[in-house]
């Protein structure tokens, strides 16, 4: 398979070990589909399944064996010949078949797993790779726990199964547990002390259990290995996987590391979707690559950067990995600029509006809600242009008092045509003791005919939009307020209203 020195191969355990993952067991159906997206996506090889584990695993790999044409289906054994007799079976329809079998490397498990000697699970790995060899041509070895494996004994036993016949040697820190130097150096050992590992391709297949699966597979490449076993997402047993979107885009984005891979990244976050669909297992916000949040600035000072140009907080580009777009969100630590660059996609024109004051209202909005959206956008600025916000009357302070048995009272400041005034009115309850606060100010004769809530996305914490109609000098004026605060939003409203009046 190996040809090109500086190309790394990408085999993809998402529907074996990625399966492994409680709570995230697929149908046939399912397997295939994924599997035909990760054959779109350009992956070199992708294990199938684990075909002696049950009768259900056994038909997912010959299902995937008949649907897919391009990449290996690899097959997953333990050392023994059932196992290896199965896996045969299962991926014979395979155009490109490839058996994985392989044994125990560390002293632990081979004293407590197998209750064994190093000779003894080193002669059982090379009886298993001689097997497999009389099935299949392309057979993969893997010595489980390499990761805690003595160097020497490792060299040794990876000597062996190549000379048996493997062409590739996996050397897997199963339990996450090596520093990316530690596992660097193990793969550099393989390469200066196995005479015959030019014959092999290395493969590295790290857990995350230390958090560092993408370092240590970066690591292992960096100093000989060209397979890299990965999962969509990361998923896998316990803390996961290596990720494969974040180990292809490694080697797409720092182009001086000379190392390339066949993988389309444009298709990313669709197969990420798709997996966390599936699988029901839900892609964390802050997941390197394909989480929400990968391309989302909300503080103001990365807003602006990124408005001037991409490359000030952006390594890669969305469309690179299958976003649309970067976001620019807005929150209490948005500033100016970000809020413009949203008013200005919206369509207001931003030379009749005083961008200073829409500010100071988008502050206080944002202050009180978790995200804001366009409609929170658009219900800001109303119907107001620019010169309605720097007149008229605007809601300074409104404090509402209610409860254990008092009539509601209003405590409300507003400033009229540059003055400020304060009042404090009661009523049957806190809204309409706002509005009588408000009257008692203004002192215009104004009619409520219409008072309409209105929940705009949903949720506890939503924002409420108001729509009031007041009647005055037999004409309508519509006023429209909103706030995470019902009272607030319907004071807003009111005075909305009462600004088109006067």
């Amino acid at each position: 398979m190996l040809h090109d020195p500086n190309r790394v191969y990408i085999f993809d355990t998402t529907l074996r070990d990625g399966e492994q993952v409680p709570g995230c067991q697929l149908t046939w159906i399912e397997k295939v589909e994924i599997a035909k997206a990760l054959e779109s996506l350009g992956v070199d090889v992708i294990e199938a399944g684990f075909p002696i584990s049950s009768p259900g695993d056994f038909h997912s790999v010959v299902e995937l064996s008949k649907a897919i044409r391009e990449p290996i289906i690899c097959a997953l054994t333990r050392a023994n010949k059932g196992d290896i007799e199965c896996a045969a079976e299962a991926i014979k329809l395979a155009k490109r078949p490839r058996i994985h079998t392989g044994i125990g490397a560390s002293d632990v498990h081979i004293k407590n797993k197998f209750n064994s000697t190093r000779e003894e699970v080193l002669q059982r790995g090379v009886d298993a790779v001689k097997y497999a060899k009389t099935f299949v041509e392309d057979v993969e070895f893997y010595a489980e726990d390499a990761g805690r494996a003595d160097n020497e004994f490792l060299a040794k036993m990876i000597e062996a199964v190549i000379a048996a016949g493997a062409t590739v040697v996996n050397i897997p820190d199963t339990n996450g547990y090596c520093l990316p130097e530690q596992y660097g150096e193990k793969i550099r050992f393989l390469k200066e002390n196995v005479k015959n590992i030019h014959k092999a391709i290395i493969s590295v297949h790290c857990h995350n259990d230390l958090g560092m699966a993408t370092a240590n597979s970066l690591s292992g490449v960096l100093n000989g290995a060209r397979q890299v076993e990965c999962t969509i997402n990361g998923i896998g047993e316990r803390a996961g996987n290596t990720s494969l979107e974040e180990v292809a885009m490694i080697f797409k984005t720092h182009h001086n590391l000379g190392l390339h891979t066949q993988i389309n990244s444009r298709k990313f976050y669709e197969i990420s979707t798709m997996v966390s669909r599936m699988m029901r297992m839900p892609v964390q916000p802050n997941k390197a690559i394909v989480g929400k949040n990968a391309f989302a600035h909300s503080s103001g000072i990365h807003q602006d950067g990124v408005l001037k140009n991409r490359e000030n907080y952006e390594i890669m580009n969305p469309e690179d990995v299958g976003i649309e777009k970067s976001q620019i969100i807005l929150t209490a630590r948005s500033g100016r600029h970000a809020l413009r660059h949203h008013l200005e996609r919206l369509g207001y024109a931003m030379d009749k509006v005083d961008l200073d004051i829409v500010y100071d209202k988008f502050i206080v909005l944002a202050d009180s809600k978790q995200d804001i959206y366009d409609d929170d956008l658009i219900q800001l600025m109303g119907n107001a242009t620019g010169d309605n916000f720097k007149t008229g009357i605007v809601l300074k302070n409104l404090q509402v008092y209610c409860g254990n048995g008092l009539p509601p009272e209003a405590k409300i400041s507003i400033i009229l045509n540059g003055i400020e005034y304060e009042a404090v009115s009661t009523g049957n309850g806190p809204v309409n003791a706002t509005i009588n606060a408000i009257e008692s100010i203004v002192k215009q004769k104004v009619e409520l005919k219409e008072f309409i809530i209105q929940a705009i996305h949903g949720g506890s914490d939503d924002i409420s939009k108001v729509h009031m109609r007041l009647l005055a000098n037999g004409k309508s004026y519509q006023g429209y307020g909103f706030s995470t605060d019902i009272v607030k939003a319907s004071a807003y409203a009111y005075l909305d209203a009462m600004n088109k009046f006067l």
